[in-house]
């Protein structure tokens, strides 16, 4: 049991690092912040921005938590909700990077 909260908790680590390295790298590259924002104008920009707020959700969540308690003074169950929404996405994240880098350490 303590085994799997713990590959859980490195799962949800993994997720989160891999969300905050892919929400600085697209404000890095467009010069503007990640948010949740699909641009329907063509199937691709489409697929593309899906494929970044999925992977950006627990950085966005959590950057936009911080900024409402401190700026416009929200509940701090406000700011709790947010983290273990924020938690359950990067563990889901996580697994999904988790299962990329080993099969790419295995060779596909």
């Amino acid at each position: 049991m303590l085994h799997e909260l713990l590959v859980a908790f490195y799962c949800a680590a993994c997720g989160f690092v891999a969300a905050g390295i892919f929400g600085s790298f697209y404000q890095l590259i467009t010069d503007k912040p990640v948010k949740f924002a699909v641009s329907l104008e063509t199937t691709l920009s489409g697929m593309r921005d899906v494929l970044i707020v999925s992977f950006c959700g627990p950085f966005i969540i959590m950057r936009n938590a911080i900024k409402a308690r401190l700026i416009e003074r929200r509940p701090m169950g406000w700011l709790v909700a947010s983290s273990v929404i924020a938690l359950t996405w990067s563990t889901c994240s996580g697994i999904v990077v988790m299962q990329f880098l080993l099969a790419a350490r295995a060779g596909f």
